[in-house]
């Protein structure tokens, strides 16, 4: 039987959590449970602060009308969203590296800095998101809001440490303080149900309406989402047999509709709020968050515009997170690099954070609802180069074998990828007719031409999967395949350097060293000092520390003498890992032996990391011995 190509739990993607859920080992209700999860974390995509501006806008000007569009929204969401997982559990890879085995090399680029954006977009929404729940909650300043939204990383580091369960937990957590806050929210405001039940039925959009129907849709199905589903499904592990993967499609549709139903409730939730409480009471205008909070406050006292701001707090935490994920996804993916989560997450929240400070600081707090929908409008931008790869991949029967898209799911999800194309850039060609109305050269010399590379690009990736007939043998997991391993020679270390520290751990060290090049190879002892003096001063400094590490490198050394080995002594200055790195070069050094302390997580921010380090900037063989 052919089996659908996959990755191996290293390199597959997000390989920290990679088929880090066991489903095989459980039965009836308790297997379809161990399914569920992804679909939660997608989810929260779909009712982050960026959903809430429109949504607000569309209840407050058209009162229950547009609730149709939302479940159009929601219904061409669920379907992308199962073409996602699809591509997950059937190939094994996520969209990100099925672009990158599907396209050319050159193509590959400028999609990951699309997606990244979008990325960082998404990112804004959620830090003014939170700004805004903190301000109107504890009375918070928004530049100092915005300022706290960084510890988030501290936040992500903790979670992703402690495994995807306790992660997926989290989320729906935040996801069932939501829905709690809008279900009670939906009782202080008591909506007209048959009003409710009216906007269901679909009508003529035209003008303001259909620019705000447009903003809805551009905000509820969201570009990164589609690459953090197709990932997520890979961290359960089932049977990779015909039958295992029918069975995880199902059960992860499963976990999708229930998953976007709640999100749809959600939204929803929030149009209804804002129609019944403001449409009803003639406030047609309110289209910023803050403004909705301040009314409500006004119209129904504490209890609602409390629960508004705790569940604008709990949308904008949890959407970070899943943002995260889908930027180490979309790296990895597109680019074959793999950096520290917590450190992308720290670029990605300060590319974010860098706009929201300065819009504050020069154009005032009134300018961040203005900034909010400009993050839609960018997501909006890089959603075709999200859905257009996605079609093509999961109807390709050559990869997909038996499990390829039907016909009738094929026509389902071009018609919905026209609609959703067509009314973004709809949306993207307005904005920017308002900013050229404004008068600001930019536009024309900067964006306008952006937008029409951009659109060329969108052209290439739709036409290039059907008239390419070439046959690319490319690596689809970031490590590359497995060579042949001839038959092994011993290899004969002439100069080795040992990192010691004058701790218990330098005797292991050392001796682990020796085993290596026995009696006729030279060893290099190499201590750093990192004193204030030695930093500054170098090998002319004459400070305490530097003296008496210098004779405990020469006790060493006449202890190694005496057993009959040749060692050289060599102190560094300032930098560890330079003046490590500089010293293996000088010596030319043929292998370097190095302890490990064992320190992870919060301590390796603190001390530092200086073996992984040290590895990254030579270029001989490094032993690490713990």
């Amino acid at each position: 039987m052919n089996k659908p190509e996959t990755t191996t739990k290293n390199s597959g993607s997000l390989s920290e959590v990679h088929q880090s859920v066991d489903t095989s080992k459980r039965t009836g209700w308790r297997r379809i449970l161990s399914f569920i999860g992804p679909a939660y974390l997608v989810s929260v995509g779909y009712m982050d602060p960026g959903n809430w501006a429109t949504d607000i806008a569309g209840g407050s000007k058209f009162g229950y009308q547009l609730i149709w569009i939302l479940l159009m929204s929601n219904l061409i969401a669920l379907l992308l969203q199962s073409l996602s997982a699809r591509l997950g559990i059937v190939r094994g890879l996520d969209l990100a590296q099925a672009s990158r085995n599907g396209y050319p090399k050159w193509v590959n680029i400028p999609l990951f800095g699309l997606a990244q954006t979008a990325i960082i977009a998404c990112d804004l929404a959620e830090i003014i998101g939170m700004a805004i729940g903190l301000n109107l909650l504890f009375g918070l300043p928004l530049i100092w809001g915005i300022s706290l939204t960084i510890f988030d990383t501290v936040l992500l580091l903790f979670l992703l440490n402690k495994g995807m369960r306790k992660m997926e937990a989290f989320i729906v957590s935040m996801v069932f303080i939501v829905g709690v806050s809008f279900l009670i929210e939906m009782f202080i405001v008591e909506p007209s149900l048959k009003e409710i039940a009216k906007g269901f039925e679909p009508t003529m959009l035209s003008g303001e309406a259909l620019y705000i129907a447009i903003g809805i849709i551009g905000a509820t199905v969201m570009p990164h989402n589609l690459y953090l589903h197709s990932s997520l499904v890979q961290t359960r592990k089932f049977e990779r047999d015909n039958k295992g993967i029918k069975e995880a499609i199902k059960f992860n549709f499963i976990d999708t509709a229930i998953a976007l139903n709640l999100a749809f409730f959600v939204n929803a939730a929030i149009l209804i709020l804002a129609a019944a409480a403001f449409y009803k009471n003639g406030l047609h205008e309110v289209a910023e968050i803050q403004d909705a909070h301040k009314l409500l406050q006004n119209i129904f006292g504490n209890v609602a515009p409390a629960l508004f701001a705790i569940a604008l707090i709990a949308a904008g935490q949890s959407s970070t997170v899943t943002g995260t994920l889908a930027g180490q996804i979309v790296m990895e993916g597109h680019l074959k690099l793999r950096i520290e989560p917590w450190l992308r997450r720290l670029i990605t929240r300060l590319l974010a954070i860098i706009p929201a400070f300065f819009t504050i600081l020069w154009f005032g707090n009134d300018a961040l609802g203005g900034l909010l929908i400009l993050s839609q409008v960018v997501l909006s931008l890089q959603l075709g180069f999200a859905v257009i790869p996605l079609i093509h991949f999961t109807s390709d029967k050559r990869t997909m074998k038996g499990f390829a898209i039907k016909t009738w799911v094929k026509i389902l999800a071009w018609g919905s990828s026209i609609v959703i194309v067509s009314l973004n850039v709809k949306l993207v060609v307005e904005e920017i007719k308002t900013w050229g109305a404004d008068g600001g050269w930019y536009v024309y010399v900067i964006i306008v031409p952006l937008a029409i590379l951009i659109g060329l690009l969108l052209l290439y990736v739709f036409i290039y999967p059907l008239i390419s007939k070439i046959k690319r043998e490319q690596n689809v997991t970031p490590h590359g395949s497995a060579l042949n391993i001839d038959e092994v020679e011993k290899i004969h270390y002439k100069r080795i350097g040992i990192t010691v520290d004058f701790s218990k751990n330098d005797r292991n060290t050392i001796r682990h060293a020796l085993i290596q090049g026995g009696k006729q190879a030279n060893y290099h002892l190499i201590h750093v000092v990192e004193t204030a003096v030695a930093r500054y001063h170098g090998d002319s400094a004459l400070d305490y520390e530097t003296q008496s590490d210098t004779e405990n490198l020469e006790k060493y050394r006449n202890n190694l003498a005496e057993l009959g080995y040749k060692a050289t002594i060599h102190i560094g200055y300032g930098g560890t890992v330079k003046a490590i790195v500089d010293i293996t070069n000088e010596s030319n050094l043929e292998l370097l032996v190095m302890g490990a302390h064992g320190h992870k997580g919060l301590k390796d921010l603190i001390l530092g990391t200086t073996v992984n380090s040290v590895r990254h900037k030579v270029t001989i063989p490094v032993l690490i011995v713990r």
